[in-house]
C-alpha cells in the first residue's frame, strides 16, 4: 500500500523515529497509524541498548511549576539531535519526568551518585535495626540488602517507580522512549525547589 508523504511526516513528528521505518512500518499496516506506532516501538526498544553508547548533547532543559508555586523543578534532558529535541515526543517526555521530580522527590540520579558516606551510614543503620530486632548476623545482612533496595528506589530517579504508573520505574520509561524516538536519551541532571525546604 502506498502512503503518503504527509502521513510519513506525521509519524514521525509523533515519533521521531527516522523517516524510512515511519514509511515502512505504515506500509506494513495498511496506513494504520496506531499500529505504525506499537511496530516502531517494538523495533526500538530491540535497538535502545545499542544506542546508549551514542552521544547526546542536544535536548532541552525542562521547566515544570506545580500548581500554586510551591514546588519548581528543572531538569536537564539530552538526546542526539536538535530536530528530536524539537518533537512533541520528547517534549512530553522530558515535561513527564520533570513532573515525577517534582512529585517524587529524588535526591539523586542513580546509585553511583550517591555518596559511598551515606550509602554506608545507611546500610549499617539498616542492620543495626535488623540485630536490634532480634536477627542473627547473616540474616541481619540479608535484612539490610533488602532495605537497601527500598532505599534506593526512593533516593534515586531512575529507579522510582513513574507516579502516573507505577507497574513502570523511570528508567523503563526512559527505554521506552529511546525505542519510541530513535534516538539516545539521557536524564542528564536535575535539581528540585520546594518553598520552605534547603
Amino acid at each position: 500500500m502506498a502512503v503518503s508523504a504527509a502521513d510519513v511526516k506525521k509519524l514521525r513528528e509523533t515519533t521521531g523515529a527516522p523517516m524510512l521505518d515511519c514509511k515502512n512500518a505504515l506500509e506494513q499496516h495498511g496506513g494504520d497509524v496506531e499500529k505504525a506506532v506499537e511496530w516502531l516501538k517494538e523495533k526500538g526498544l530491540a535497538k535502545a541498548a545499542k544506542k546508549a553508547e551514542r552521544a547526546a548533547t542536544e535536548g532541552r532543559v525542562e521547566v515544570y511549576v506545580h500548581l500554586g508555586n510551591r514546588v519548581a523543578v528543572m531538569a536537564e534532558i539530552n538526546c542526539e539531535t536538535d530536530f528530536v529535541a524539537k518533537t512533541e515526543a520528547f517534549q512530553t517526555f522530558a515535561h513527564e519526568v520533570a513532573l515525577h521530580i517534582a512529585m517524587a522527590n529524588p535526591k539523586y540520579l542513580d546509585v553511583a551518585d550517591i555518596p559511598p558516606a551515606e550509602v554506608e551510614a545507611a546500610q549499617a543503620g539498616f542492620r543495626d535495626q535488623a540485630v536490634a530486632d532480634g536477627k542473627p548476623a547473616a540474616i541481619a545482612d540479608k535484612v539490610a540488602e533488602g532495605r537497601m533496595e527500598k532505599f534506593y528506589q526512593e533516593m534515586c530517579l531512575l529507579r522510582q517507580p513513574f507516579v502516573k504508573d507505577e507497574e513502570k520505574t523511570i528508567r523503563q520509561l526512559l527505554t521506552d522512549a529511546i525505542a519510541a524516538i530513535g534516538e539516545n536519551i539521557v536524564i542528564r541532571r536535575f535539581i528540585r525547589y520546594e518553598l520552605g525546604n534547603q
